[in-house]
């Protein structure tokens, strides 16, 4: 009886409660969509717009991202208009079918070496813009085989790991020349100049200016040409003794009507009236104009 009573009074939200808990543990709950469901070929388009160091940082949060992120055409985005030009002068030719556009990316901004270590040149990460360094052994320097005038000396200051010492000399002439495919755009030509001998004594840098002289009593001429017929020229007293300073030389304009760009350069005093010495010629710098700025120059 006991029995029957009970089941004559069953709690109906009580089976509705155990029926509800059935539906629940035999149906797996619903997932949520997230960013690794976006198809690759979505996500690339988004990185697109992203720059370099973003979309290195996103790539890091899924496989979705990390696909997207090797895209080549998010890649070519970055590069200069004429990059295939620049790895032809710079890596070489064989190199251009072999890299995917991410590895000539990074390939392009690290300094690399060529004209048999004379020239570096380097993609900018921030701007795209293109820069170039040439060596002091890369210039005609009037007195260079004459060790009483100049010398190569061993730096660590240097990129090239030497700069040429002007111990003393009369007539200070220094001429340059080159070829290469700039993209469109303005550039600034400098000169990377030390008065005075920097060394190391018990760890610590010093610099020995006992042999600068002669540059106060004169400006040194500095001017640039192009192929074009473009002509630039500035006059500046060297100072600041035991300072690497960039000396502005000029400016010239790259239209990008031709696939390279040739240029001739020089840097004079020759009045022989006076020695000149105790001068480090380090290099060469060519800088597109929009990262003039931050420079330390004259």
């Amino acid at each position: 009886m006991g029995a029957n009573f009970s089941s004559t009074f069953t709690d109906p939200n009580a089976c509705s409660l155990v029926g509800s808990l059935c539906l629940q543990t035999s149906s797996p709950p619903a997932t949520k969509p997230s960013l690794g469901d976006l198809p690759e070929g979505c996500v690339a388009l988004v990185l697109e717009y992203l720059n370099p160091q973003e979309i290195c940082k996103l790539a890091k949060l899924n496989r979705a991202f990390r696909g997207a992120s090797w895209a080549d055409f998010v890649w070519e985005s970055k590069l200069p208009v004429n990059y295939e030009d620049l790895i032809e002068k710079v890596l070489g030719d064989d190199l251009k079918d072999k890299l995917c556009k991410r590895e000539i990316y990074t390939r392009l901004c690290r300094a690399n070496a060529f004209d048999d270590g004379t020239k570096k040149a380097w993609l900018d990460k921030r701007t795209r813009g293109v820069c170039l360094s040439i060596a002091s052994k890369g210039l005609a320097i009037t007195g260079i085989d004459d060790r009483r005038y100049w010398n190569y000396i061993p730096t660590e200051e240097s990129w090239f790991n030497s700069v040429a010492y002007l111990q003393q000399i009369w007539w200070f002439e220094v001429d340059g020349q080159f070829e290469f495919p700039f993209p469109a755009g303005t550039y600034s030509l400098f000169f990377r100049l030390q008065l005075g001998r920097a060394a190391k004594r018990f760890g610590r840098r010093i610099c020995n200016t006992e042999h600068v002289h002669g540059w106060e009593i004169k400006p040194v001429q500095f001017q640039i040409w192009t192929s074009d017929g473009q002509h630039a020229s500035s006059q500046c007293f060297l100072d600041d003794p035991g300072k690497w300073n960039l000396y502005h030389a000029g400016d010239f304009v790259v239209d990008g009507a031709n696939s390279s760009t040739k240029l001739k350069f020089s840097m004079k005093q020759i009045d022989c009236t006076h020695t000149k010495g105790g001068l480090c010629l380090d290099s060469v710098l060519v800088y597109p104009c929009k990262l003039r700025e931050g420079l330390q120059h004259f």
